[in-house]
């Protein structure tokens, strides 16, 4: 499979001689911008690397970076940036991100980075491969390939946003997890959606994963606090 490589730059003529050296590399790129745009492709896709500008319109980069870390703290992001003070990368690898390119550069070297941190990622990945998938019960989570088998035994794909979150109950199992850190950590600080968008998550989980979805066994709210997943 391809890798997918989400671009994030404004300014078109640099946009577009990266995405032709990484096109040409092989990789399925997906470009953005500005910060909301970048946020919206962060949330409706699955990445395995971001190249982030920082001086972005609508939203900078440093902001983009804490948003995909409060989702995905292992997906690799390598900054550009015009400022190439030392300051600035401390404050860039400080917010998050792995690696910082200061412009102007050689598209070489960008390619060259690019590689060893996807290849670190993989090396990673398949050291903790076990652990990218989750079972309880006759149900089973891949956290890598967004796949999860139910109660139905039939295999689907499920969202990014959902993987986000059974991520976080399976991290917290036998624990309550209130709603405003769920809102925190999967959703972000500056996306807050109703609580009553949480409780729908909760009864797809329940479709997907209880015997009796109107009496869990797995996927409890508690009143008044938030939700616990019990394992």
């Amino acid at each position: 499979m391809k890798k997918r490589i989400l671009l994030v730059e404004d300014e078109e003529h640099l946009l577009d001689a990266i995405k032709l050296n990484l096109d040409l590399e092989g990789y399925a790129v997906t470009v953005a911008k500005n910060g909301r745009e970048a946020v919206n492709e962060i949330n409706g896709k699955r990445f395995d690397l971001v190249v982030l500008d920082i001086m972005l319109p609508e939203l900078n980069g440093l902001k983009v970076c804490e948003y995909i870390r409060s989702k995905n703290k292992d997906l690799p992001v390598l900054f550009l940036s015009a400022r190439g003070t030392t300051a600035d990368r401390v404050e860039g690898l400080k917010i998050g991100g792995d690696d910082y390119l200061p412009k102007p550069f050689d598209l070489e070297e960008l390619l060259l980075r690019i590689g060893i941190l996807l290849k670190r990622t993989s090396v990673v990945k398949e050291k903790s491969n076990l652990e990218e998938v989750f079972i309880f019960g006759p149900n089973k989570i891949n956290f890598t390939t967004f796949e999860i088998v139910g109660i139905d035994e039939n295999p689907r794909q499920i969202s990014n946003r959902e993987i986000a979150l059974l991520k976080m109950f399976a991290k917290n199992k036998n624990i309550v997890v209130s709603r405003e850190k769920i809102l925190e950590n999967v959703w972000g600080y500056n996306v807050y959606p109703s609580t009553r968008t949480i409780d729908n998550y909760i009864l797809a989980f329940r479709k997907y994963f209880e015997k009796d979805p109107k009496n869990p066994h797995y996927f409890l709210s508690v009143r008044g606090v938030g939700y616990k997943f019990c394992v």
